[in-house]
């Protein structure tokens, strides 16, 4: 089941005007705002009951794009983005200046992903940029998997809502930061230890954090 073009419409609209818009990924469904939108960003905050001093992964539209939000990036993570994206691999990478600042790390990094699922795919893409991809429950709680829990939990809370059906819903995705030579997981996910140690050759060391 796939949303019809005015549901994109909708939803863009909703995040164009600082509003919250719940959409299903490879994995489970997720809460976007215009992470450009200090309003927006606080609003989600409340809504998760989350710490803002936190950072917010972020779902970006296509590889292309990645020049927007760094200069460089590793080789492992080059790598892991041909592996694995799209897909549910967030890789943790260095921004410069104040670009996103609002979700960004205390060192500057941001963590992104391009997502393998269609609805989240196309609505990144309409919207033109980079979305948040906090997942759609309060914070320290189950995610969802589904439109009718979304609703159920969030009700108008939530400006909009793309219903795609139901998400996988087993692991989120895997969290990866790579310097130079050396991977660090830092949190497991749908892609295990043993799949980001086979895609990378032996130069590259692959350590939980």
């Amino acid at each position: 089941m796939l949303p019809a073009p005015e549901e994109y419409k909708l939803a863009v609209h909703a995040l164009q005007q600082g509003g919250i818009v719940a959409y299903p990924t490879e994995t489970f469904y997720g809460l976007a705002v215009d992470p450009e939108n200090k309003a927006a960003v606080s609003a989600l905050c409340r809504l998760k009951q989350r710490d803002p001093e936190k950072a917010f992964s972020l779902i970006v539209p296509d590889v292309s794009n990645l020049s927007s939000y760094a200069e460089e990036f590793p080789e492992a993570s080059k790598l892991l983005m041909e592996k694995f994206w799209p897909g549910p691999l967030t890789l943790v990478i260095q921004t410069t200046g104040n670009l996103l600042k609002l979700v960004a790390r205390k060192d500057n990094s941001l963590a992104i992903r391009v997502s393998s699922h269609v609805v989240a795919g196309t609505l990144c893409r309409l919207f033109g940029s980079a979305i948040t991809a906090s997942s759609a429950n309060i914070s320290g709680e189950q995610p969802l998997n589904n439109a009718e829990s979304v609703r159920d939990l969030w009700g108008d809370k939530v400006a909009y809502v793309l219903d795609g059906g139901i998400t996988p819903g087993n692991k989120p995705s895997t969290i990866i930061r790579c310097d130079d030579l050396k991977c660090s997981v830092i949190r497991q996910g749908v892609l295990s230890f043993e799949e980001i140690r086979e895609a990378l050759p032996d130069c590259f060391s692959v350590c939980n954090q």
